[in-house]
């Protein structure tokens, strides 16, 4: 059979063409960082300006996290990973055009609004495709297509931009996102049936949830504590792994070490290469051992002991720095455990909210910690210039960093505090009825329904 009618290739098919769109997605949101100079350069804008403007693409993306699972549980992968590819190219030409900072703004936000639906939609037609022992290995390779776009943003980008200038570079993105969008529609399919082919061994055909049924499953996930103390994981720690590789990383390289910024980026790249490395690893790890909540809680707690480096020593040598880097990229593959969590807590036809819900709060965090540190930041402004870059004191981005520190302590509690909440719960249930072992997955194909707040 070919790839376009055996199911277990064709599926590899679907998946290739959604990742294809998801790397445009991270190329376009960690781009802020390389194109800092330019920006700043173009609007005539503060710290606390470029990290709003860094935050646009993330404030929408949030917005539309649950209203994506809702309409890709309903309508399948297909429809709603095309049309975000569309909108998300039309935004980036629509961003090289700006004149003004305010257009500059929306532009960026078109572009997160088409992005926010895409890794969810990967997600679903993942459920709908693979088993669901295979579901946090897909979830980490998908994500480790973020590390690849995260690599991509860094020195890559920053070399085309230098030759060719940056609006030449993002228009050619648009080119291959308008592209990969007739490629979704052409090769993704809610399921194997929907494609007219055969079922793949132990991938059962999903039901779709009815509006009432969803309603319903939202309702519950906004009562349910797990949920809320995953959420917080998720903002706290995806939000500093955005805000430190994604932009204040090469700022911070810049003005506390003099380098220019192709040098700068090649220490955000370190954090690419662990982003990439990370998520498909502890996805794989993570469905070997069966077990989430231990590995998630032993990423978080070396994650904010890595990242206090910076704020304890302020200028630390430059391959300290690139290590931390390094390992703050690749928490991203504990951090992403978050997700195969909440979705074995909810039935299979529910799980693009589910994960809708997490995903959203993480992208929320990457909206607020930048501008939050920003505004800390502009509290040290020298008024000097280095590179195009505006110099803040390494007191200023001490105290910024140890904003970032404190976060991901918070969601190293939040995730003790789940898992206490989990084993409490197993305590109580009889024999053969718990799932057993720490974060241990359980066989039933749809997941947990119950309410677990």
């Amino acid at each position: 059979m070919s790839a376009l009618t055996d199911p277990t290739k064709r599926r590899w098919l679907g998946w290739g063409s959604l990742a294809v769109v998801f790397l445009l997605v991270n190329v376009h949101r960690l781009s802020t960082a390389v194109l800092s100079e330019q920006l700043v350069d173009a609007f005539a804008i503060s710290a606390s300006q470029l990290g709003t403007l860094h935050a646009s693409f993330f404030f929408i993306y949030a917005v539309v996290q649950i209203p994506t699972g809702v309409v890709a549980d309903r309508y399948g992968a297909r429809y709603v990973g095309a049309a975000g590819a569309v909108v998300l190219s039309a935004g980036a030409v629509a961003f090289t055009f700006s004149d003004s900072y305010l257009t500059a703004f929306l532009s960026r936000a078109v572009i997160g609004l088409g992005s926010g639906v895409i890794f969810i939609a990967t997600l679903r037609f993942c459920a709908n495709w693979f088993r669901v022992d295979e579901f946090a290995t897909m979830t980490g390779v998908t994500t480790g297509i973020a590390g690849l776009g995260a690599i991509l943003a860094t020195v890559p980008l920053a070399v085309a931009i230098d030759r060719i200038g940056w609006q030449p570079t993002i228009r050619g993105l648009a080119v291959v996102g308008f592209a990969a969008a007739v490629a979704v529609a052409a090769l993704v399919r809610r399921s194997p049936s929907d494609a007219g082919l055969d079922p793949i061994a132990n991938v059962p055909e999903q039901r779709t949830a009815s509006l009432r049924e969803t309603g319903a499953h939202l309702r519950t996930l906004l009562g349910d504590l797990d949920q809320w103390l995953l959420s917080v994981v998720f903002f706290s720690a995806m939000g500093t792994i955005l805000t430190v590789i994604g932009l204040w990383g090469v700022p911070y390289l810049v003005v506390v070490y003099g380098l220019d910024v192709t040098t700068a980026s090649s220490f955000t790249l370190a954090g690419a290469v662990g982003m990439l490395i990370g998520a498909p690893a502890m996805g794989r790890v993570s469905d070997r051992l069966g077990r989430r909540h231990g590995p998630l809680i032993a990423g978080l707690g070396l994650f904010t002991l890595v990242l206090a480096v910076v704020p304890a020593v302020g200028d630390p040598p430059l391959p300290a720095v690139a290590g931390v880097f390094f390992l703050v990229g690749f928490s991203l593959g504990f951090v992403m455990l978050s997700l195969p969590i909440i979705k074995e807590q909810y039935p299979a036809e529910a799980s693009g909210v589910a994960t809708a819900t997490v995903n959203g709060a993480g992208f929320l965090g990457g909206a607020v910690l930048p501008t939050a540190m920003g505004v800390v930041l502009d509290g040290y402004r020298t008024g000097d210039v280095v590179s195009g870059t505006v110099v803040y004191t390494e007191t200023g981005y001490r105290v910024a960093f140890s904003l970032t520190t404190a976060a991901v302590a918070t969601a190293f509690c939040c995730a003790v505090w789940l898992s206490v909440r989990r084993r409490r719960r197993a305590g109580t249930i009889e024999d053969g009825e718990a799932s057993g072992g720490d974060g241990e997955i359980s066989g039933d194909e749809g997941g947990n329904s119950e309410n677990n707040g």
